[in-house]
């Protein structure tokens, strides 16, 4: 017979001190959408709203007040121009599709306008941070109906739970909202450039070794087998979640993708040694373990990094620009030497872009929602292509607009999910994954 002590010291994952969320639970599995391109996804999202006027839809025609100090340069792609400081993606734009004709509604609340863009739930200017009814990320949603094998971790936040602003809530858009948080992300948090980098929840206390886990497995699987017939529901949940907890901790492939030092140095310094530099090498790396979806958020808090109020051009120049330009550049480099970019999407996004007209605060740039740019690549999308147009000083969309909910939606299309699909909150009431969006063929290769 097994001891009440036993059953506790089987049933707890306490001593290994495992923090694997609660995204290990229940399995939904559906067969992708017959046609779908794509089996991994990575977000670069560039939280606080990058100047889509001074990177991807420059206007050199313009008068001084809007067209700002950068120069463009060709690019692989005839006839479109990007920013002089974006030199090593202007050589890949042959490989991407460009969208300069993205709107919303929301143009003062950063939370708001991430929600619309990771979700493409627009629900106007309703701050802030994140909440249990909020509509789920595309990485729980790919979790859910989507999910990977036992030993991989399905979604993978890093390297900021992004706050609405210093010292405030977190923001929206990146949890699991109303599908249960077992989808949320695990959300690797130490910098992946520093030289100590190790990943504490994947790895168990010091003392505890991997045999030792092994064996916790094995006596629960025999606890399993002896008491199922009388507990079967709640002892196979419990079973089911931890058992995936022994096999992730056991996995040499998930472990191993946190060590970033396999890499060579040269390798590392083309991504750039900062810490979204080695967040991109290490979602390259996760994807390759198996996992579905990582999102890097640029920003440890909105006003941080892209919101560039002020000192726009000195901002992107120095320091923006250039990380941006090493990390996603290499990131393409690698998949599409590797074979993976055709089954993976990778999509550049932001909450919104800047206003046409240069402020005076150094030469700054505000929240402009009425016109901006994303860059879409792998997985299914159209290689070579600019979708719509902006006017004049980058204003307002002149031809084909989209929103945030059709760019959500043509990435699920191509990961083989059906953005109309209801989904269930926690009072099963149904809910589409995306309320208003459409798939945009033209954006399809």
């Amino acid at each position: 017979m097994w001891t009440r002590r036993e059953l506790l010291r089987v049933g707890g994952l306490g001593p290994f001190g495992l923090s694997l969320p609660h995204l290990l639970a229940a399995d939904e599995k559906q067969k992708p959408l017959a046609g779908s391109k794509a089996d991994a996804c990575i977000i670069l999202f560039l939280n606080g709203g990058p100047s889509h006027l001074d990177m991807w839809d420059m206007k050199p025609l313009a008068p001084t007040e809007f067209r700002g100090e950068f120069k463009p340069i060709n690019t692989s792609l005839p006839g479109v121009q990007l920013c002089e400081h974006l030199p090593r993606s202007a050589k890949l734009m042959n490989r991407v599709t460009l969208v300069r004709s993205m709107h919303h509604s929301v143009n003062n609340s950063h939370a708001a306008a991430v929600y619309a863009a990771m979700t493409g739930h627009d629900r106007g200017e309703q701050g802030g941070g994140a909440r249990p009814t909020d509509h789920p990320s595309p990485g729980a949603v790919l979790g859910k109906l989507r999910p990977v094998a036992d030993t991989s971790l399905p979604y993978v936040a890093l390297p900021y739970k992004t706050k609405e602003g210093a010292g405030g809530p977190l923001q929206p858009g990146f949890l699991s909202g109303f599908i249960g948080a077992s989808y949320d992300p695990f959300w690797v948090l130490e910098d992946p450039n520093a030289p100590n980098f190790h990943l504490r929840d994947l790895a168990p206390p010091e003392g505890i070794s991997l045999e030792r886990i092994q064996g916790r497995s094995r006596l629960l699987s025999q606890l399993d087998h002896r008491l199922g017939r009388q507990h079967e529901r709640s002892l196979t949940a419990m079973n089911d979640f931890q058992r995936r907890a022994f096999d992730i901790l056991s996995s040499a492939t998930t472990r191993q993708a946190f060590e970033l030092t396999r890499e060579t140095d040269a390798d590392r310094e083309r991504y750039g040694r900062n810490i979204y530099g080695q967040s991109v090498l290490l979602s390259r790396r996760l994807i390759e373990a198996g996992t579905r979806t990582v999102t890097v958020s640029w920003a440890p808090d909105a006003n941080a990094t892209w919101d560039t109020h002020g000192s726009n051009f000195v901002t992107l120049k120095n320091s923006l620009l250039p990380a941006f330009d090493a990390a996603f550049s290499s990131l393409l480099e690698d998949l599409s030497q590797s074979g993976r970019l055709e089954r993976t999407l990778v999509a550049v996004l932001g909450d919104f872009g800047r206003t046409p007209r240069i402020n005076n605060n150094n030469g700054g740039r505000d929240h402009w929602n009425s016109c901006y740019s994303v860059m879409l690549c792998g997985g299914g999308m159209r290689e070579g292509y600019v979708h719509g147009a902006s006017d004049r000083t980058g204003a307002v969309p002149i031809e084909a607009p989209v929103t945030p909910g059709d760019i959500i939606a043509t990435m699920y299309h191509l990961l083989g999910v059906d953005h109309s699909q209801m989904l269930y909150d926690s009072l099963a009431r149904p809910q589409a994954i995306v309320p208003e969006g459409r798939v945009v063929h033209q954006l399809l290769g």
